[in-house]
């Protein structure tokens, strides 16, 4: 009998997952968005009763070392830090021929967002960079440099910041780039 999650997203192409679809005990609720490494989707997890964000990295991206070295320290250096301005992650895993990170689910909007909608108060704008720089500060603490931050992968929720996308991160002595590549996206 095949497993519940073989071939669960699709043959190579980017998954497109539906309104109720299962993924393990995570059921899906909606696309929050697609990137280089994926789509990221709300789902709620039966197990805990919470929302989480699942983070989908297609099998065809998967068979790319580059790309799944990536993905597998950017779950690293997320979950090491273990911080209140760092998004949490709850678990990497490979499913079916795919790879999921499941992180805390937060809501609100993008610095980016923020400052397209309105200019930001001194007070407001000193609040965030004191938040991003201890969220920084404790990264580098443990040995990770985020080098991918811009206004796109900081969130403000109605707690305060959270620091997104650790998909590029030197983690330790961990790097898989080399000189030449370029990093990041200018947004």
């Amino acid at each position: 009998m095949a497993s519940p999650d073989a071939g669960l997203l699709g043959d190579g192409d980017a998954p497109s997952l539906a309104e109720g679809h299962r993924i393990r005990h995570y059921q899906i609720i909606s696309l929050l968005g697609t990137g280089g490494m994926g789509e990221v989707y709300l789902a709620h997890d039966t197990k805990l009763d919470r929302k989480v964000a699942l983070n989908i990295l297609p099998a065809d991206v998967a068979t790319d070392r580059t790309r799944m070295q990536r993905f597998v320290q950017e779950a690293k250096a997320a979950s090491a830090p273990n911080h209140p301005n760092i998004i949490t992650i709850f678990e990497i895993r490979q499913v079916g021929s795919s790879h999921v990170i499941a992180t805390e689910f937060v809501e609100g909007e993008t610095l980016r967002l923020r400052m397209r909608r309105a200019s930001l108060t001194l007070s407001e704008t000193l609040n965030i960079a004191i938040q991003i720089a201890d969220a920084l500060a404790h990264a580098h603490r443990q040995g990770i440099v985020h080098r991918d931050l811009k206004p796109s992968n900081v969130f403000l929720t109605r707690h305060g910041v959270k620091l997104l996308d650790f998909g590029i991160a030197k983690f330790g002595d961990t790097d898989v780039t080399q000189a030449g590549d370029v990093l990041g996206s200018i947004s």
